[in-house]
């Protein structure tokens, strides 16, 4: 199995109150020639878990609908893929936006959030001192003119580019709701009105990575370094296939002030447990946080995944090659069975010391804006450029391969600096809308889309925890647009 061994640096904007006007016009000009947009965000509370998991589509629905309308979103991660038509193989430039944001209405913040997102590094100083301001429902007068967060997301809408979440329902329902309109009552119109509202269509990484990449474990840190590593298998075995690239712009200036290097190598340290928390490499989620015993360092959880499936390879293999040598070398009919569902697997290792029985045996494991790791760094690293500029902070990018960038590629007409003070760690919403991309991008390239449409499998399909199918993102006949929506679309298009 080939090892981890690269990593890269990925730098993520930090926008606030203080800077988001100055910063208006790159992120505007970022999502326009983007090819993709992936998002994210980080929000006060979900409420009551079993009612989000409720059988029912529709009341699991009203669920979310009831946490939206009173809890809100604190950062949005907003990632821009932009594809680079005239360089070798699939090259993407991407950009990473955090937005630290404030709602100026009341809500709900729940202490089991709170202490989930200050164990993660998240700032409620500084998101209550430099929060970017919005409200939510409908439109208020002449603020959807201004340059505010409405305004964005009507020129996200503008832009029809595909958008990208990771398990994004809760994702989807929050955004309308903050930034677009009041929600809708019944889901058959939030689903009609989401088509409408991105043409493009809507994709999310948790239903591609389950139903077209076939991974052992879905949630998003665990996706993102399986991808991370697959890549790297394919550029190390060369020949003409696809390989994922990225490059990322070389800011100067006082733009470095704003920017949050978040170094993305994997865990090389080998100290700590070495057995690894079942619940944690099902879910990516563990209710004893780090106080955990066991290990829930995900590189070892994918290493300990790709060994067992090399082993059950090789079973296979050697069952086939006996079972032909007992029918007189006749061709046997044994195949491959179907993979089972990587939950279901783990219910069968409970006898081995693990807690995860059933796949509802964790409630809310996917609903909750989890750690996607207990391993990140944190650590800010300074880089400068001796580049030209046009004036505006911005140099030419450079060129990553998406595996991970050796050492070469990071120093290469950069200068690393001492890392400067930790800024709490809020860019969490950012980083995670980046990894979303990646997973998004990398499939795109093992699913060979050619078309027009990127990843047509998955267009307009919401991963819905507990279901075996998904969310159809599509306007039947059955269910008309809401009266905020079309009102909202004819200011959108320009028609009032």
């Amino acid at each position: 199995m080939a090892e981890m061994t690269s990593s890269m640096i990925v730098p993520v904007i930090d926008v606030q109150n203080n800077n988001f006007k100055e910063l208006w016009p790159a992120m505007l000009l970022a999502i326009k020639t983007s090819s993709f947009i992936a998002l994210d965000t980080e929000l006060s509370g979900l409420g009551t878990r079993k009612a989000l998991l409720s059988e029912s589509i529709e009341d699991r629905y009203k669920a979310i609908c009831h946490a939206a309308r009173t809890r809100s979103i604190l950062s949005l991660g907003i990632a821009c893929y932009k594809k680079q038509e005239n360089k070798a193989d699939d090259t993407y430039l991407v950009q990473v936006y955090n937005l630290t944001l404030l709602c100026t209405e009341e809500y709900i913040i729940e202490p089991q959030s709170v202490q989930f997102l200050v164990q993660h590094g998240f700032d409620f100083n500084k998101q209550y001192a430099q929060g970017i301001p919005y409200y939510k429902g409908n439109d208020k007068g002449g603020d959807v003119h201004g340059q505010n967060m409405r305004t964005l997301f009507v020129e996200l809408l503008r832009a029809r580019k595909p958008l990208v979440v990771h398990n994004g329902l809760i994702d989807m329902v929050f955004l309308y709701q903050c930034f677009y309109a009041h929600l809708p009552e019944r889901l058959g119109t939030f689903t009609a009105d989401l088509s409408e509202m991105f043409p493009a269509g809507v994709f999310d990484t948790k239903y591609a990575t389950e139903y077209e990449l076939r991974f052992a474990a879905s949630y998003l840190e665990y996706a993102y370094k399986k991808c991370k590593l697959d890549n790297y298998k394919f550029v190390e075995a060369g020949g003409s296939g696809p390989h994922l690239f990225l490059e990322f712009c070389n800011y100067t200036g006082h733009l470095r002030d704003y920017i949050d290097y978040r170094p993305c190598s994997e865990e090389t340290s080998q100290e700590g447990p070495l057995d690894i928390c079942l619940r944690f490499s099902a879910y990516g989620w563990c209710p004893s946080g780090s106080s955990c015993p066991m290990s829930h360092n995900t590189d070892l959880i994918i290493q300990q995944d790709e060994k067992t499936k090399e082993n059950k390879r090789r079973k296979r293999k050697q069952k086939r090659k006996k079972a032909a040598q007992e029918a007189g070398a006749e061709e046997g009919d044994s195949t491959i069975s179907s993979k089972r569902p990587y939950l279901e697997e783990q219910a069968t290792m409970d006898n081995q010391g693990g807690s995860v029985t059933e796949t509802t045996s964790v409630p809310g494991a996917e609903l909750m804006k989890q750690p996607r790791g207990e391993g990140e760094t944190m650590t800010d690293i300074h880089m400068s450029s001796d580049g030209g500029n046009d004036g505006n902070g911005f140099c030419e990018p450079q060129s990553v391969p998406a595996d991970g960038a050796t050492e070469s590629h990071l120093t290469t007409g950069t200068t690393v600096a001492q890392p400067k003070k930790a800024e709490g760690g809020t860019h969490r919403a950012g980083f995670d809308a980046f990894m979303t991309g990646y997973i998004f991008s990398f499939a795109c390239i093992v699913k060979c889309s050619i078309s027009e449409t990127l990843l047509p499998e998955c267009q307009n399909k919401l991963y819905l925890s507990g279901k075996s199918i998904p969310l159809q993102v599509v306007k039947s006949s059955f269910s008309k647009s809401s009266k905020a929506h079309i009102h909202k679309m004819e200011f959108v298009w320009g028609k009032s």
